[in-house]
C-alpha cells in the first residue's frame, strides 16, 4: 500500500459527517460553480437535474449561485429564487438528488456591480454600495461585457434587498433545498459592503467595521429565521481580490467581526476561500485564516485549489471540518469515489464552461469496472 493509499484508510474524509440536522455521507463538498444552463427567465432546465443528480455522492452540493432579485443577476442563464416558476424547477433537481441520497443547498446571490445594465430589469445600472466602477466583466447573452459605474444605493433601499435574502430563503426551502448558502465572497454585493475598498458610505452601512459587516449581519439574521440557523452556511473570501475587490485596510479586522457576530445566528459553517479565489492559495500580510476557524462555533470548510492529498492533510491536522471542491467537479461527477480509489480525474473542456447542453456539462464519463485505480 503506498503511503496515500495509508493515509486515504486511516482519514475521516470519506466517513459520515454531522451538519445541522442532517448526517452527511462524507465531508467532500461539490463547491458551486457557475454553469449558465438555465432559461433566461432564470428557471432551472431539465438537464441541471442529470447534471445535480450525477454528484449526488458528495456529502453536501453548494448548488451554482442563484439569483436572489432580477437586479442580483450578473450573469445570463443563470437561476433565480425569487418567483414560482424558478421554485418548481428547482424542484425535479432537488429531488433527483435525495433519490440518489445527497444534500443540496441553493447559494443565494446579489452581485451588485459586477452586472451589467443588458441584464437589469429596464437596462438600469446595476447597484453597488459605492458608486465605484470595477474594472471586470459580467457574463451577457451576447458573451463578456464590461461592467459599468454602478449606483449607490440608497439606505432605505437596503431592509429591502434584505427582504428578497429573506424570500429566496423561504422559496429554497418550498424548492426542497436542504438549506441555503449565502455568498459573502468573491467580490459580489454582501463583500462590496464589507470592504472599505468598495465601500466609502458614510452612513449605517460604511465607514466603521460594525458598519460595513451591517448588511451580512442583517441578511444572515433574516435567512436563519427563515432556514434555522443550522441548515444556513456564509461563504467568505477574505484575501481574495477578483471581480476587482481589493484587500480591506485590514482583512483580519473586517472578518475577525463578522465571523465572531455571525455566532449569534447558530448557522452550520462557514465556507472560507483561502487565498485568491482560482488562484494561489497564499494569504498575504500575515493573516493566520484558522483564527476564523477558532472563533466560529460550528464547521469550517475549505476551498480553494484542494486535492486529495491537501484535502487529507487538511483533516489530519484538524485544519477544516469540511473540504469544498469546485472545478474537479466540473468533469468528475463521481469525484468522491475517484478520490477514495486515487482512480484518474478527467480534464474538463473549458469552452463548455459556461452556457450550452449537455456537451461539457453531463456528459463527462463515470468510473467503469476496467478503470485502473492507482496502487
Amino acid at each position: 500500500m503506498s503511503d496515500i493509499a495509508a493515509v486515504q484508510a486511516a482519514s475521516d474524509l470519506f466517513r459520515p459527517a454531522r451538519l445541522g440536522p442532517y448526517e452527511l455521507a462524507n465531508r467532500i463538498v461539490m463547491a458551486p460553480l457557475t454553469r449558465s444552463r438555465a432559461g433566461e427567465d432564470g428557471v432551472p432546465t431539465p438537464i441541471m437535474a442529470d447534471y445535480y443528480a450525477q454528484r449526488a455522492s458528495a456529502g453536501l452540493i453548494v448548488a451554482e449561485g442563484t439569483n436572489i432579485s432580477p437586479q442580483g443577476r450578473g450573469y445570463a442563464f443563470t437561476p433565480g429564487l425569487f418567483d414560482d416558476a424558478q421554485v418548481e424547477g428547482w424542484r425535479p433537481v432537488t429531488e433527483a438528488v435525495h433519490a440518489r441520497g445527497g444534500r443540496i443547498f441553493p447559494q443565494l446571490w446579489h452581485v451588485g456591480r459586477i452586472s451589467h445594465p443588458s441584464l437589469q430589469p429596464g437596462g438600469v445600472l446595476p447597484v453597488a454600495p459605492s458608486a465605484i466602477r470595477p474594472d471586470a466583466t459580467a457574463y451577457t447573452a451576447t458573451g463578456f461585457q464590461p461592467c459599468v459605474t454602478p449606483r449607490a444605493l440608497d439606505a432605505a433601499e437596503i431592509p429591502g434587498i434584505v427582504e428578497q435574502y429573506r424570500v429566496a430563503a423561504r422559496h429554497a426551502l418550498a424548492a426542497g433545498f436542504d438549506g441555503v448558502e449565502i455568498h459573502a465572497a468573491n467580490g459580489y454585493l454582501i463583500e462590496q459592503f464589507l470592504r472599505d475598498s468598495t465601500n466609502t458610505r458614510t452612513d449605517a452601512y460604511g465607514g466603521s467595521v460594525e458598519n460595513r459587516a451591517r448588511l451580512l449581519l442583517e441578511v444572515a439574521e433574516a435567512v436563519a429565521g427563515v432556514c434555522g440557523g443550522e441548515r444556513v452556511g456564509v461563504r467568505l473570501s477574505p484575501v481574495s481580490q477578483v471581480n476587482s475587490s481589493p484587500l480591506d485596510s485590514d482583512p483580519a479586522g473586517i472578518y475577525l467581526y463578522a465571523v465572531e457576530q455571525l455566532n449569534a445566528f447558530g448557522l452550520g459553517y462557514i465556507h472560507v476561500i483561502e487565498g485568491a479565489t482560482q488562484g494561489p492559495r497564499e494569504v498575504p500580510g500575515g493573516f493566520d485564516l484558522q483564527i476564523l476557524r477558532r472563533a466560529f462555533k460550528a464547521l469550517y470548510m475549505a476551498n480553494n485549489g484542494y486535492d486529495l492529498e491537501l484535502a487529507l492533510e487538511a483533516r489530519r491536522l484538524g485544519r477544516a471540518d469540511l473540504i469544498a471542491f469546485g472545478r474537479l467537479y466540473i468533469a468528475n461527477p463521481d469525484l468522491v469515489e475517484r478520490l477514495r480509489t486515487g482512480a484518474p480525474l478527467n480534464t474538463p473542456a473549458r469552452e463548455t464552461f459556461f452556457g450550452g447542453g449537455a456537451a461539457g456539462y453531463t456528459d463527462y464519463p463515470p468510473l467503469g469496472p476496467a478503470t485502473p485505480a492507482a496502487a
